[in-house]
This record gives structure tokens, C-alpha cells and sequence, in this order.
């Protein structure tokens, strides 16, 4: 039986290419859903964006905002279609993107997608 874990994690835009990126436990930006902090409590959310927002005065990240997520196995999964898909690339194409690549996490194409 798997271990699923409710909260949220911290998402934006690189600055200097836009690429969606995810806020980690080391406080640095990674392209891989699947090292994002997840907040299980709404005070860890709170210091979560807080961190972000200063990412976002420093010129690193922009347009940063909570998720809802959950955590299965270790792997990562964004709670929202929106969400799901800035993490796997174009849905049109599964050959490009993060999906391709094998970096989108360890969920497949957004269901009804």
C-alpha cells in the first residue's frame, strides 16, 4: 500500500527563460516536480511562498504561487490539470517536453488529456 500525502508546493517562472520551475528543500529552483517541498502544514506553505516572493524581489523567479499537491511514492503530482501540464510540456506532442525527456515526474499525460 502507498503512502499519499496531501499539501502544497511552491511553483514560478525562471527569469531568465521562463522554464517552470519548483522551489526545493535546499531553497533552490529545480525543473523536476519531484524535488519540490511539499507543505504539509499551512505554516511550512506560508515560509514556502515567503521564500519565494524573495526569490521574485531578487530577479531569480517570477509569478510565484502555492499548489495543492500530493506525494505518492516519493513521486510528486500536481492537483490541478493547469498545474499537471506546465510540468509535462506541450500535450500535443509527447515526443517534446519534459515528458520526452523523462524530467515531467512520475505521472504520465493528464487523464482525459
Amino acid at each position: 500500500m502507498s503512502i499519499l500525502e496531501k499539501g502544497q508546493i511552491v511553483t514560478a517562472n525562471r527569469l531568465r527563460d521562463g522554464i517552470a520551475v519548483f522551489l526545493n528543500r535546499s531553497g533552490q529552483w529545480s525543473e523536476r516536480i519531484d524535488e519540490a517541498t511539499l507543505a504539509l502544514e499551512p505554516e511550512a506553505a506560508a515560509a514556502l511562498e515567503a521564500r519565494a516572493k524573495a526569490d521574485e524581489k531578487a530577479t531569480i523567479v517570477t509569478g510565484s504561487y502555492l499548489i495543492d499537491a500530493e506525494r505518492r511514492d516519493g513521486r510528486i503530482r500536481a492537483a490541478h490539470i493547469r498545474e499537471r501540464i506546465r510540468t509535462l510540456g506541450p500535450t500535443v506532442r509527447l515526443d517534446l517536453g519534459k515528458q520526452a525527456d523523462g524530467t515531467a515526474g512520475g505521472f504520465v499525460a493528464p487523464e482525459g488529456a
